[in-house]
This record gives structure tokens, sequence and C-alpha cells, in this order.
């Protein structure tokens, strides 16, 4: 919540103008938000490698800083405008990390562009399914859970509560202070509640399984998982992203909570390729 970085625009549509922020020299990292989130979330990141990495993040459309728009609040424009920007700052074979629905738009731009061009690939705590039949696969969550979250971001309200008690209870594991709490909603309330919504319905129908497997199989790649479905997502991995080194700990934003032992792992992750 401290850093405060100067960022830049860059027009990726007519009139869609997208914020991002781009520090350090060397190999690039990319670092993408999950929904309705922004660069802040990686001021921890940006701290421990921005003196060995050329870092950046940016605000996807609709999110924070960037223009909010009615077109393409969805992760495949998501990753044309990744792509938009990769080509905007001449950045080649970086490494993309994607939080939570942050690693949608990254499978898309596998899906898009291959993985050759990519130099590995970090998804935290993201599985590549949004809802399946099949018993012990490892999804974003039981369809009536889903449902009901979708249904809570139809309004500025019930967003506010969606997103307040969806960060106490499964985001951060320790106490949650005033603070910490008007710091999270306050990203996600730049987001309009009916383009929240429109993503969300994205993230249950996603299938980014094949993207997932072409990754495992092609570049380097890991997985951050969080404590609470890690006895479900560990074996569903294993049998599809066998390659794929798993790290699980913390909750949904272990990098930001515990941002020693998830930037060590990460350190050690960068420092193999």
């Amino acid at each position: 919540m401290a850093a405060q970085r100067t960022g830049s625009y860059v027009e990726v549509a007519p009139g869609v103008d997208i914020y991002y922020e781009d520090e350090g020299a060397g190999a690039p990292l990319v670092l993408i938000p999950g929904w309705t989130f922004t660069t802040r979330v990686f001021d921890h990141q940006f701290a421990a490698f921005a003196g060995s990495h050329r870092v950046i993040s940016f605000d996807p459309r609709s999110h924070g800083r960037s223009t909010v728009t009615s077109d393409g609040n969805n992760y495949a424009t998501q990753a044309a405008d990744l792509a938009a920007l990769l080509a905007h700052l001449k950045v080649e074979n970086p490494v993309i990390l994607g939080w939570s629905a942050g690693s949608l738009a990254g499978w898309h731009h596998v899906r898009n562009r291959g993985a050759s061009g990519i130099r590995g690939f970090v998804s935290v705590d993201m599985p590549p399914l949004g809802m399946s039949c099949e018993p012990g696969d490892w999804v974003e969550g039981a369809i009536p859970d889903l449902a009901g979250f979708f249904q809570g971001v139809q309004t500025t309200q019930g967003q506010r509560g969606v997103v307040t008690w969806y960060a106490d209870n499964v985001m951060i594991e320790g106490e949650m202070s005033p603070e910490v709490t008007a710091w999270v909603v306050e990203q996600s309330l730049a987001t309009p509640p009916l383009i929240a919504a429109n993503l969300i319905a994205d993230v249950c129908f996603a299938n980014y399984l094949e993207e997932a497997k072409r990754v495992d199989a092609e570049i380097p790649s890991i997985f951050f998982v969080a404590d609470h479905w890690a006895a479900t997502a560990q074996p569903f991995l294993a049998r599809h992203c066998p390659n794929s080194r798993v790290e699980a700990f913390g909750g949904h934003m272990m990098f930001w909570e515990y941002p020693e032992r998830f930037n060590a792992v990460l350190a050690e992750f960068l420092s193999a390729l």
C-alpha cells in the first residue's frame, strides 16, 4: 500500500487508454492483476524485483486508472490489450505472472500467440477451469457459490459487500484492519458493478486447460496455490501439468500477505530460467 510509482498510458483501442507501470531493467517480468484489481497489489513485487528485472504491470481496461468502457470486458480482450502493451514497450520473451483471473489473460495470450515467445509462466491461485462436472477437477467454485458471487456484484453496495467478505475469508488469512479493508474495496469499486459481473461470468465459463497443458509442456511454469484448496489443486495439477512446480501456502493474496516467502520462491524460479 505504501509504494507510489509513476505510470504512463497507451491507447490499445480507439478511446481506450491502459494505465501501466514500467520500472527497472533486465529480463522482463509482467504482472497481471486479478478481477477488478490494479498494479497496486504488486507493491511488494515491484520493490523486490525492479532492482534486477524490468517489472511491468497495468490496470486492465475498466480497472483502476484505465478507461472504463462498455466494450471488451472479458479476458480475451484483456489478452489483446496485454499484447498491445508489450508491443508498445518492445518487450520480448517476458515471464508472465497472472494473479487470480489475471492468469486467464495470460493463458489467452498463449492461445493467441503460443508459448514460444514467453520465458516462463506463473499462475497465482487460479484454476484453468471455471466450472466442471468431473469429480476431482480443480475449479473456481461450485455453481451455487459462483452464482451467488455473480448476483452479489450487481450493485455498488453488493460489490462492496462481496469484496469485503472475500478479502476477509479468502484473500487474507490475518486480521483485516479497517485500513486494509478500505484499500481492497477502493481498488475493486473502480470497476462498475455490471462490468465486474460480466468479468465474473467470463471467469465462471473459462476453460484454459489446454493452454495450461501447453505451457506445462513447452516452458518453465509454476503454480502458487492457496492452502484452502491445495488438497484438490495439487493432484489435479499433477495429472494435467506434471512438469509445473506447485507451491501451496497462505490465502488468495499470499504474494501480498507473505511477500518474503512468495518473493523467495519467485526469485528462485526466475534465477533458474
